[in-house]
């Protein structure tokens, strides 16, 4: 079961159009939904008003949606979960998800974030990786350290722990001089770790150039502003010194991000 929940936890709109990637490149067929009338506060999430082909005027409510890629994962399923974050009720929406997985046998799950970090957009997306271990496929993973706040990310990890469902956790690092930004690079990232880790096949080519495209236009945004584009000639000196950030280091921008969204 793989989740991606945009707000809190998802900068630069990575792991939810992550998820919404998988969703469409395996065709995957929706089959539940969790209603939000519990779990929403609509002042601070509004629904929207749609029209339909007919000119009706239709609701469109913020939900959480289950879809199922039946053998997508070498003959195994996969159920993919997105939503947006709930405000209400967390402890009864991670019930919730975590019942959908246990009435399915899920033998894991794998949760997608986003986090703003001081990363150059002109190199490889860092992705941070963690697990509660307890699957072969999570040995490479290791376990969070992080105290602090949370999102419902981190709840479900929780319950996840409780339930004795192994879970990994995929963090990928959006640049801090365009945190407004959609990144499909960073999106992109999560996909492929994702792929390295359950050894899942899809295609990736649409995503491939929307990223080269997000470079371009980056690129574009910063070059009249010097202060920027020396920030960013910094960050690509110390991304190339140790070519790849240390687990320690990355453990750090996360639970550094949290911290500070923790406070607002």
């Amino acid at each position: 079961m793989v989740l991606a929940f945009s707000g809190w936890n998802d900068a630069g709109s990575a792991a939810s159009s992550a998820a919404e990637y998988l969703d469409q490149s395996w065709s995957a067929a929706p089959f539940a939904t969790i209603d939000a009338e519990e779990f929403f506060d609509f002042t601070a999430i509004r629904p929207s008003i749609e029209l339909t082909q007919s000119g009706e005027r239709r609701i469109s409510w913020p939900s959480t949606t289950f879809s199922i890629a039946e053998g997508a994962l070498e003959g195994r399923d996969l159920i993919l979960v997105r939503g947006v974050e709930p405000q209400l009720k967390w402890r009864a929406f991670t019930e919730t998800i975590l019942g959908v997985a246990e009435d399915l046998g899920a033998s894991m799950i794998v949760t997608f974030g986003a986090l703003l970090a001081d990363v150059p957009h002109t190199r490889p997306t860092v992705v941070y990786g963690s697990s509660s271990g307890g699957s072969a496929e999570l040995d490479d993973l290791e376990p969070s350290t992080y105290e602090g706040p949370t999102g419902i990310i981190g709840v479900i990890h929780s319950a996840c722990s409780v339930a004795g469902i192994p879970y990994a956790s995929l963090w990928a690092a959006v640049p801090t001089y365009v945190p407004g930004a959609a990144s499909p690079k960073a999106a992109l990232a999560l996909l492929k770790r994702l792929r390295d880790l359950l050894g899942a096949e899809f295609e990736t080519d649409e995503l491939q150039r929307e990223s080269q495209e997000y470079v371009r236009q980056v690129d574009a945004y910063v070059e009249e502003d010097p202060e920027t584009v020396e920030f960013i000639a910094e960050l690509e000196r110390h991304y190339d010194a140790n070519h790849e950030a240390s687990p320690e280091q990355l453990v750090a921008e996360v639970e550094q991000f949290l911290r500070q969204r923790g406070d607002h």
